[in-house]
């Protein structure tokens, strides 16, 4: 049982951070932060989950089926993340690239706190803990000092694909859709730091700070962390309806209003963008039917441009009903990956990709978010997020871009830059153009 306990908070922004940094004790976090982004389909503001009485870490054999015997089995509250090496369960393919970072394929806990911010509301539910303990921790919280280290360490970021071979790949991803084996794919290239030590969550507020999405992520498993930006929601469950919200468009943000206002309109009316965002929404309709009620998936903003504070993004919404016959976690399995970040068809394009890419992407295009207890769920892509594997000293972080018939591999390669701004930004300490 959980013990729920209601608080009024008067400065939601600062104790968001005091939640953040008190955090830090704790061998398991997630911290999810919307940054207030308006947004049709949100539950809460911000949410923090530590410290885990039960979980599941395992590699990707079998393991949607033993996430879904956790989840039944549990019926509470879950949070974790599906890597997007996932795919070897689903289908029979495989990943040895190489891999830096070493994150299991999938974890998944049971937090013992949760605390639950919407407006000035916070909910906070502990599990068989007594009130005492919640009160004592709210104390603890509300005097929380927000102190910096400002000792910087200089991190030599190297890039895994120079310039001369992403192109040369590029041209063979090209050469396939041509030959008709594929009509797009997501082509990803790796930055890196070796013998690095950073300060994850200053990292983190710091990357927060410059983007500010609606899916902004800390995660911590022991020595493993995730810091995200990302703008994009992979899958939602609210009741029956399940939504998808792919992202495939990308242009700059400028400081001169009509420069940026342009932007967003040629976004808008870039024909390449929209046949790459329209061929994803049809394929996101697709894997949304195999679970779907009959006649229920509908796509509710097609080519939609948002703005963010790094980029204009052009994304999609795509909805369902679920059929009462299929698991919550079926309709994760029946979805993965998402393919914003595979492409079309997506087993021909993930054999493809899975040779022509040189790092294994891990927990990178995959997926991060939960389960409530009674089975609804809300899982981000993982994109824009900075990746350390804090024993190894392994920092990493990986950009793509979709390829289709009508790329320039020049263009596709400075997509990629504008795409890595922020992280390499944030790592290197030095402000970027």
């Amino acid at each position: 049982m959980r013990t729920s306990i209601y608080k009024s908070i008067s400065d939601p922004k600062l104790f968001k951070q005091q939640l953040l940094f008190w955090s830090e004790q704790f061998r398991e976090i997630i911290y999810l932060d919307s940054n207030d982004y308006p947004q049709n389909y949100s539950s809460y503001d911000c949410v923090l989950a530590v410290d885990a009485f039960t979980s599941i870490k395992t590699d990707y054999h079998n393991a949607f089926e033993d996430l879904k015997q956790y989840q039944q089995n549990t019926k509470d509250w879950l949070f974790g993340y599906l890597s997007y090496d996932l795919k070897n369960d689903i289908e029979q393919l495989q990943s040895q690239n190489y891999d830096g970072l070493e994150f299991a394929d999938l974890f998944f806990f049971q937090p013992k706190k949760l605390f639950l911010l919407k407006g000035n509301q916070l909910e906070i539910q502990y599990l068989n803990m007594c009130d005492d303990e919640v009160e004592e921790d709210f104390e603890e919280i509300s005097v929380q000092r927000l102190v910096f280290n400002n000792q910087k360490s200089a991190i030599k970021i190297q890039q895994r694909i120079l310039k001369e071979n992403y192109i040369e790949k590029v041209s063979k991803v090209l050469e396939h859709i041509h030959q008709g084996n594929i009509y797009e794919a997501n082509f990803c290239m790796e930055f890196f730091a070796e013998n690095a030590v950073i300060n994850p969550i200053e990292k983190f507020i710091k990357l927060n700070e410059i983007s500010q999405p609606p899916f902004a992520v800390f995660f911590k498993n022991n020595k493993h962390f995730l810091l995200s930006a990302t703008p994009e929601r992979y899958l939602r469950k609210e009741g029956e309806f399940i939504i998808s919200q792919p992202i495939k468009g990308t242009s700059k943000r400028f400081l001169d209003a009509s420069q940026d206002e342009q932007s967003k309109m040629q976004l808008a009316f870039d024909l390449k963008e929209r046949a790459e965002n329209i061929m994803i929404t049809d394929l996101v309709r697709n894997d949304l039917s195999r679970t779907a009620q009959k006649g229920s998936v509908e796509v509710q903003e097609l080519c939609k441009i948002y703005s963010f504070l790094q980029v204009h993004q052009m994304i999609s919404t795509v909805t369902s009903k679920l059929d009462s016959q299929y698991s919550v976690v079926d309709v994760l399995k029946t979805t993965f990956p998402m393919g914003s970040m595979t492409g079309a068809p997506k087993i021909s394009v993930m054999k493809i990709i899975e040779q022509l890419e040189e790092t294994k992407r891990g927990l990178y295009s995959g997926a991060m978010g939960y389960f409530k207890p009674n089975g609804d769920f809300d899982f981000n892509v993982v994109i824009r997020s900075i990746l350390y594997n804090q024993e190894k000293k392994y920092v990493s972080f990986s950009v793509g871009s979709a390829i289709t018939s009508q790329s320039i591999p020049e263009k596709e390669y400075e997509e990629c830059l504008l795409k890595a701004k922020a992280m390499r930004e944030v790592l290197s300490e030095i402000k970027t153009n």
